[in-house]
Order: structure tokens, then C-alpha cells, then sequence
């Protein structure tokens, strides 16, 4: 199968994503600079998210950029990505509204750790169709940075209840380390 409608499909949804996250910001009533005080851990999940849906954005671009063709178990595979990718303008919205509260962002990292496991599955269902000798397979196969990356939000979770910001400093500092777009793909196309 082709490819062309996975990628139209996809970034139609994350474009969808980004666009809830940001009507959750609601306009303050009065017009001082003071009103907008309240809004600041709103904006701040909202920035910390806006990051997390461009990395996956980027990343899947990249990723099907390797991908020949697709069969039904990706796009399958797509929706399970897709669907932990649209809970994020929920729990985007829950830990800004309740300012960082322990059982939201606990809740934000398992959505968080859930995308990540599902961008993995993605990943090897592509594998297992175009095998060990394919571009992605070359480009990922040792991926530290995915492992770290699921380590934290592993870690996370559960501290968000000893403290909520510990939770918010690991899912930042997983932004940090994939907000570089991530150039093994590239290198291994660029090599064939």
C-alpha cells in the first residue's frame, strides 16, 4: 500500500491536536497585564505540549520518510500512535488548570510514556515489514535516546506524587533531548 494517505492522515491530526491544546487558553476578561497572571501554568503546559506534538510530528515525518510501503498492521499501528497523541490536549489542559498537581501530571507522563511505547510499536511494525537490511532498522536499531527517554517517563510518573515538579523536570528534559530533530534517518537515506 501506499504511504501518502498515512502521512495526510496523520498530519491532519496533529494539526487537529495542536489546535485544541490552544482554545483550552481561554482569554481573560479584563484587559491589565495582571489578568494574565492566572494563565501562566496554562501557557506553560501549553508550551511544554506544543514541543511534544512538534517532536512527534518531526519524528514520524523522518520515520515514514524511510518507509517504502504500509500494510494494515501500521496502519493500525498509526491509529494506536494517533489516539496517545489526542490525549494530550486533555491532560495539557488538567495540569495547567490545576497548576501542576500531582495526579495530572502523573496522568500527563503515563500519556506521555504511552506515546512513546506506541511510536516503538509503530517503528517495529515497520521493521518487521521491510526487515533488518531496511533504512529504519539501520537508523534506530541501538536507540539510546528512546530508551532514556521511556526510562524517564517511567520515572516520572510515580514522582509526580513525592513531587509533581521532579515529574515536570524529566518530561522537560525529554523535550530537550529529542527538540533537536533526531538526524540518524536522514543519514542513513542520504547513505543509500
Amino acid at each position: 500500500m501506499n504511504k501518502n494517505r498515512l502521512e495526510a492522515f496523520s498530519d491532519g491530526v496533529l494539526a487537529i491536536i495542536i489546535t485544541i491544546m490552544i482554545l483550552e487558553i481561554k482569554v481573560p476578561e479584563d484587559s491589565s497585564f495582571e489578568s494574565l497572571k492566572p494563565l501562566i501554568p496554562v501557557f506553560l503546559s501549553y508550551v511544554l505540549s506544543f514541543v511534544y506534538v512538534g517532536i512527534y510530528w518531526n519524528s514520524h515525518h523522518h520515520m515514514l520518510q524511510a518507509v517504502k510501503k504500509v500494510n494494515g498492521s501500521i496502519l493500525w499501528g498509526n491509529l494506536f500512535l494517533l489516539f496517545w497523541l489526542s490525549l494530550i490536549p486533555f491532560a495539557t489542559s488538567w495540569i495547567g488548570s490545576q497548576h501542576f498537581a500531582a495526579v495530572p501530571m502523573s496522568v500527563y507522563g503515563f500519556i506521555l510514556l504511552m506515546c512513546a511505547i506506541s511510536y516503538t510499536l509503530l517503528q517495529n511494525r515497520i521493521i518487521k515489514l521491510e526487515g533488518k537490511d531496511s533504512i529504519l532498522y539501520k537508523a534506530v536499531e541501538k536507540d539510546v535516546k528512546g530508551k532514556i527517554s521511556l526510562l524517564c517517563y517511567i520515572s516520572a510518573v510515580p514522582l509526580a506524587f513525592v513531587s509533581p515538579w521532579i515529574s515536570g523536570l524529566l518530561y522537560t528534559t525529554v523535550a530537550l533531548m529529542w527538540i533537536i530533530p533526531d538526524t540518524r534517518i536522514e543519514r542513513q537515506i542520504n547513505k543509500n
